[in-house]
């Protein structure tokens, strides 16, 4: 196991970045909750050919897609990852509980990696960096693999106690965590009651399940992990940034305004990221609505003066 060492984000020394390893149980969840969505999204498309889906299973993607979406992007990334806000404790878990509905990990885990790959991004002890094996075509075909998805099967375990001690402590956080393998049922079987109930049969509550649990995870899953791979790849780079980061326009929409990556590794507490003319940010627009209507506070918006120091061409 490495002892690799970085400024611990509190505390009088550093702690280990990694802290054991996975079991195989969770190990073999991770392969299912990967695999049977992705072979969902490859089933959607004869299913829909043969009338398979309905407007309800439009309606009810798009509404969990909504919801789990920006409880990753608002809640697990830029709330809790980089605090580019304070929310009110009913916010607060509500974001976390959204976000736990994504099948992305539960809040914890997800936050400890998410600050280790800032802390170490794309160099050595970042967990998903695309140049983990080198520059070459080759090696970066292997790395783009093993960023979008190969890194999620490593048995290693992110040290939360060194990356996340303030969730570790935080009564809230912590209960919604352990609560993940409820919250994962309930994101794949909510969508299918709600189908069956509209609908009135079984048949809509199992195109239900296929449309807005599977098909709608599996979307999510590989919008938010191109944002590992294809955005530390390709893609422009209008803002000095330690790393490879870079902005990928067409992920804009289904990404939440995840995608303006450049921007965000420039300038990681920054509450939007997409700061440009036309660049489409909806999780900071939630961000805003949350701060005028009082349940948010303290929100780090850009300034035009450090942008201006950031940027590496004229806005």
């Amino acid at each position: 196991m490495t002892t690799l060492t970085a400024p611990a984000p509190t505390g009088s020394g550093p702690k280990p970045v990694l802290d054991g390893r996975r079991h195989r149980g969770e190990v073999g969840l991770v392969y299912v909750a990967v695999i049977v969505p992705m072979l969902a999204l490859v089933a959607a498309v004869p299913l829909a050919w043969g009338r398979g889906l309905t407007w309800t299973d439009v309606g009810l993607a798009v509404g969990f897609y909504l919801v789990s979406a920006l409880g990753v992007t608002v809640g697990f990334h830029r709330l809790f990852t980089h605090r580019s806000f304070s929310a009110k404790r009913p916010l607060r878990i509500a974001l976390a509980v959204a976000g736990s509905l994504a099948l992305q990990g539960d809040v914890l885990t997800w936050v400890a990696d998410h600050r280790r790959h800032h802390a170490f991004s794309d160099k050595e002890g970042d967990p998903h960096s695309p140049w983990r094996f080198g520059t070459t075509p080759a090696a970066l075909v292997r790395g783009l693999w093993w960023s979008h998805v190969g890194w999620l099967f490593e048995p290693a375990r992110t040290n939360a106690d060194r990356f996340a001690p303030d969730l570790v402590a935080d009564r809230d956080i912590s209960r919604i965590s352990r609560s993940f393998g409820l919250l994962t049922l309930a994101s794949l079987l909510a969508p299918a009651l709600l189908g069956g109930l509209i609908s009135m049969s079984w048949w809509g509550a199992a195109t239900a399940f296929v449309w807005a649990s599977l098909v709608r995870v599996a979307v999510l899953h590989h919008v938010t992990w191109s944002i590992n791979s294809i955005c530390h790849v390709m893609g422009d780079r209008p803002f000095t940034s330690r790393d490879r980061s870079t902005n990928v326009w067409p992920l804009a929409v289904l990404s939440m305004g995840e995608s303006w990556h450049n921007l965000h590794h420039a300038d990681p507490t920054c509450a939007r990221h997409g700061v440009r003319r036309g660049q489409i940010d909806i999780s900071a627009r939630v961000i805003w609505v949350f701060e005028k209507l009082g349940w948010a506070d303290s929100v780090r918006w850009p300034t035009p003066v450090r942008l201006q120091r950031l940027a590496r061409t004229p806005a």
